[in-house]
């Protein structure tokens, strides 16, 4: 069961922003845009990846509810796609099945930003979706994280030493945000994994991670004082010239 509109409803919590609802089961999707309309959004739906694609490209939503399975494009092809044609792409939470958890690292890691699985709580939606728009929100009107001569754009998801623009994989961007934004913070290897893919972070183990935290380090110190180090028996941080 998926849910049902019977359950307590919960406050509205939507301002007019506009979710597209990606999924070929209409009775997933009438329920979920019946909620969100309820709950204050404006919604649109697509059965297909073409069709979303199309969608987000002309009507430019604040987020996207993106079932992982469907009839043309799996929700991971879409996301990459989507991240490829904006930057400043909307939000991606997916819908994907308990089975299918391990492969949802993949799509975390291309782009997207959160996930629940099926069967879902309605509550629960609603509560990923307030919190995603809220960080989107939150991210707008902060200005760009920076420390010494290093700067990241969250809107471009660009970023830059100096003059020297840094060529960064989405996870290598997300993991020197987290170390940018925890600036003189020592961040062990499980919190980096837990911030970084989210579900099931220790199948990955200590080595994926610092074989991302190397090359990491490689574009960003390649040129000037180092900014990342590492604490032996601790983890690694951002911030000055190591005292040894």
């Amino acid at each position: 069961m998926y849910g049902s509109v019977s359950e307590k409803p919960a406050p509205a919590r939507g301002n007019g922003q506009h979710i597209l609802v990606v999924d070929d089961e209409s009775r997933i999707a009438e329920l979920l845009s019946t909620t969100l309309e309820l709950a204050g959004y404006r919604v649109g739906t697509a059965a297909t990846g073409g069709e979303a694609l199309d969608r987000v490209g002309r009507d430019r939503p604040d987020l996207v509810i993106l079932d992982v399975m469907l009839p043309d494009l799996d929700g991971f092809t879409v996301c990459r796609r989507l991240v490829a044609a904006d930057e400043n792409h909307p939000p991606v939470l997916f819908l994907t099945a308990r089975d299918s958890l391990d492969s949802l690292v993949t799509g975390l890691g291309i782009g997207g930003n959160d996930y629940v699985t099926k069967p879902f709580r309605i509550a629960e939606v609603l509560a990923r979706v307030q919190a995603l728009l809220r960080t989107r929100n939150r991210r707008r009107e902060e200005p760009s994280p920076h420390y010494a001569d290093l700067v990241l754009d969250d809107t471009t998801r660009q970023a830059r030493r100096g003059r020297r623009p840094l060529e960064l994989t989405p996870a290598e961007f997300r993991l020197l945000r987290y170390l940018l934004v925890n600036a003189g913070q020592v961040l062990s290897k499980e919190q980096i994994g837990e911030h970084l893919w989210v579900a099931d972070h220790r199948r990955y183990g200590d080595n994926a991670i610092e074989k991302l935290v190397s090359r990491l380090r490689h574009k960003v110190d390649e040129a000037g004082p180092p900014l990342i180090h590492t604490r032996r028996g601790f983890g690694y941080w951002l911030g000055g010239l190591a005292s040894g």
